[in-house]
């Protein structure tokens, strides 16, 4: 019998995410950013919902409420370690180093685990308030032990100069992969960390380039340093984006639950081109109220300064009171980060989605039939610590 395959739809609009983000983003400002575990909550429903894998879509359920609560108590948590922990670390510098910076560099080494640790929490909140077909998605509670791989892995790669960053992306994907269920299901990651050096291949292909640009500036080529430095440095992004956008499929192609299997077919050129477009068209648009912000900022200064840099016009900002001049600084610049917001949502952070949706497809399908409703997780303190290290701020 051959497997049921699944293709996926995308139907959300870029107009309706640019206004719900644009609204959004207002109501978070006027409400000093309480409202943004709302904001979250809502895009998220929208994001969700627009992914439909066999026409059936994806249900987003969590609770802003729960997440403001959780964000509370990781902030009461951090403020302890703050003010307890730092002031010890600072005794401890000053008596043994004779001065700040060791205990400044070990309160930020202190905070790396939970940088890793808020990671992981975030994502088994988030799957724990996710369903599809009614059945819950979960993550088992594993937070610290993801934490202390994440630390040996990211220390692995760094003393290998980056040629173990496969390994690292392997291992701590296949940990919370192996941890993540489906209803009664659980998912499993196969294949071997060896494949993500296929798609890092640009990327050692540009270090190389730039390693090359080094050894030509030390035999005093100029022509030939500018070349390779050039093309180095271009070669380096796309290969952070390809081994991003490629490593992601493969780790995708070779996870499966239930029998059901994954295939995902990203497009690198694609997904830089989105980048591109996006953010150029995002900054063409916010480029006139940065003007009129830099217009304002200057005519704090008098007017003889202004006519000295031939920006005479701007002379009569100089007649309004400070009030208003603050004022409208203020509404100047929230006007940039709210309209960066929402066309970075629309023209960004949509698209790649919708790419990434648009080239699933999920085989096997009639395995789903097996697959029971698991228990709710309460997941106490829900992106508490995401929230409050800004580890859990996108979609």
């Amino acid at each position: 019998m051959t497997d049921a395959v699944m293709s996926t739809e995308f139907v959300g609009r870029r107009r309706r995410v640019f206004w719900l983000a644009l609204k959004a983003g207002v109501l978070t400002v006027l409400t000093l950013g309480l409202y943004r575990f709302w904001m979250k909550t809502r895009l998220r429903r929208w994001y969700w919902s627009a992914i439909r894998p066999g026409g059936l879509p994806l249900e987003y359920v969590g609770d802003p409420v729960e997440k403001l609560l959780g964000f509370l108590i990781a902030v009461v948590i951090l403020a302890f370690y703050i003010g307890v922990v730092n002031l010890i670390l600072m005794f401890i510098s000053f008596s043994l180093f004779q001065g700040n910076v060791t205990g400044y560099l070990l309160s930020f080494i202190g905070v790396i685990p939970l940088w890793f640790y808020a990671q992981y929490r975030s994502r088994r909140y988030v799957l724990a308030r996710t369903r599809w077909c009614g059945l819950r998605f979960g993550l088992e509670p594993g937070a610290w032990g993801y934490a202390g791989r994440a630390l040996l892995y990211w220390l692995l790669t760094l003393i290998s100069a980056g040629l173990l960053w496969p390994l690292m992306t392997f291992r701590l994907e296949q940990y919370k992969t192996d941890r993540t269920t489906f209803g009664t299901a659980r998912m499993i990651q196969g294949g071997r960390w060896t494949m993500l050096y296929r798609p890092m291949r640009p990327l050692l292909l540009g270090a190389l380039l730039m390693g090359g640009a080094a050894v030509a500036r030390l035999a005093g080529s100029a022509g030939l340093t500018v070349l390779l430095a050039v093309l180095g440095n271009g070669l380096t992004v796309y290969g952070l984006v390809h081994y991003t956008v490629q490593s992601t499929a493969l780790l995708t192609r070779t996870k499966q639950i239930a029998g059901i299997t994954l295939d995902i077919q990203p497009s690198t050129g694609a997904i830089l081109g989105i980048y591109a477009l996006g953010y150029v068209l995002a900054g063409i648009v916010i480029a006139v109220p940065a003007a009129g912000l830099v217009a304002v900022m200057l005519s704090i200064q008098s007017a003889q300064t202004l006519s000295q840099i031939g920006m005479d016009g701007l002379a009569i900002l100089t007649d309004l009171s400070r009030w208003a001049v603050l004022a409208l600084s203020a509404a100047l610049y929230f006007s940039i980060f709210l309209m960066w917001s929402a066309l970075t949502h629309a023209f960004v952070t949509m698209p790649v989605i919708r790419h990434y949706a648009r080239t699933l497809r999920l085989g096997g399908t009639e395995g789903l039939a097996a697959i029971r409703q698991r228990p709710r997780d309460e997941v106490v303190q829900a992106e508490g610590f995401a929230e409050a290290l800004d580890v859990g701020a996108s979609i």
